[in-house]
């Protein structure tokens, strides 16, 4: 049976590349794991939300995971790893041997059910009993908080429903009519697996897909993406999503699709009816499944006990801690939720929980050597996370 100590300084919530990011970086600083940090992880293994992804879903330029701070050191690298096996797979194996390798105090499966604040302590409420901590670094992601919009007669809709974090395989689908919602590289991903499985594809969007011609990530674009989010945290504000502000590479594998008709967008339809989808201007299209790539929300309803939520609807942060209690701390939140602004957010998240336990803003002389190898690591931590929760009575679990 799985454990925590009655007292650590440090629980990192979430053992995703953010948190794992974290505890690295805090391990280099001398917090050490097991003594003064735990991380409490509510999967059942190692990788994240990767370990939850549907088995089509390969490591690649659409769904790339940056290394770890270390991996290298440890023997692996996503640079080298096989991409024909399933993502979820791979990432699951490399993360698994770093966190021994490293001698990182994963604890799981454990989940947080709330975080109270207990005068100059916060309590961890979890599946495994309760921790006392000075600080609480969150790195659970979105993963474990899926978004689906409501529409009128969902609830009357017949059929299947699905989002993104139940999606498991194509083969589910079979000889069904499916409609895809969503307009980001998960919804396109799964209209093409869908492809010669599924009778009928049809595919809504919100708004008209942003195609980027040269085929790869414009840089000013995932800049102005970053800082959208930046600015949404440090004002408290919902957070916008990453790909609304970067758009869709072109690759020849989408265009391609394109050209057979496969990717053939269509405006948010009106309402639904038992069978059927009808657009404003009356059209009806026949549907015996929905899935949802709509997105995912910031996973902090554990955080709740602490009122961080702004009237804006999101939680003010700022380098990387709460306004409303600095001892909260935000590993992939706002800037730092995507691999595009994540580049070395563990480390500076690490150097300033540090700073509030009481070290010294720069790294001690016994662990220079060790944090100057560390800094030359480029790390991103990316954006998914915990395990997949159930959805709301109405959706299915794939």
């Amino acid at each position: 049976m799985v454990s925590v100590p009655a007292r650590v300084d440090v629980v990192v919530i979430g053992a995703g590349q953010a948190g794992l990011s974290v505890a690295y970086y805090l391990q280099r600083l001398g917090v050490r794991p097991g003594v003064d940090q735990i991380v409490l992880d509510r999967g059942p293994g190692a990788g994240g939300a990767w370990q939850h992804r549907w088995a089509a879903l390969r490591l690649g330029s659409a769904h790339r995971v940056h290394d770890l701070p270390g991996m290298r050191r440890a023997g692996i690298s996503f640079e080298t790893a096989d991409r024909a096996r399933p993502a979820r797979d791979v990432v699951g194996e490399y993360y698994a041997h770093y966190e021994r390798f490293f001698g990182l105090d994963v604890r799981r499966p454990v989940a947080v059910a709330a975080v109270y604040d207990r005068g100059s302590d916060l309590v961890v409420r979890s599946t495994a009993g309760e921790t006392v901590a000075r600080v609480v670094v969150n790195a659970t992601g979105t993963w474990g908080a899926p978004f689906v919009p409501y529409y009128p007669g969902m609830r009357d809709f017949a059929g299947r429903q699905v989002h993104t974090s139940t999606y498991r395989d194509a083969a589910e689908f079979e000889g069904q009519r499916v409609l895809v919602v969503g307009g980001g590289t998960s919804a396109i991903g799964f209209l093409l697996e869908l492809e010669g499985v599924a009778a009928k594809t049809t595919w809504a969007v919100r708004r008209p897909v942003d195609y980027l011609q040269q085929g790869t990530l414009d840089l000013e674009a995932a800049v102005n993406a970053v800082a959208q989010q930046d600015d949404a945290a440090r004002e408290g504000r919902a957070l916008p999503s990453i790909v609304s502000g970067t758009g869709v590479p072109l690759t020849r594998r989408i265009a391609a699709a394109m050209e057979r008709g496969v990717l053939q967008e269509r405006p948010m339809f009106g309402h639904l009816e038992a069978h059927a989808a009808v657009w404003a201007d009356g059209w009806r299209e026949p549907v015996d499944a929905i899935v949802w790539a709509t997105g995912f929300r910031p996973d902090i309803r554990h955080l709740s006990p602490l009122r961080l939520h702004e009237k804006a609807g999101g939680v003010t942060v700022a380098s990387g801690a709460a306004e409303r209690d600095p001892r909260i701390f935000f590993a992939g939140y706002g800037p730092t939720a995507s691999t595009v602004g994540a580049n070395r957010a563990g480390r500076s998240l690490a150097r300033q929980v540090y700073a509030a336990l009481g070290g010294p803003t720069q790294p001690l002389e016994a662990t220079a050597d060790t944090i100057e190898l560390a800094d030359r690591i480029e790390v991103a931590p990316q954006r998914e996370d915990p395990v997949a929760a159930l959805m709301a009575r109405f959706f299915t679990d794939a």
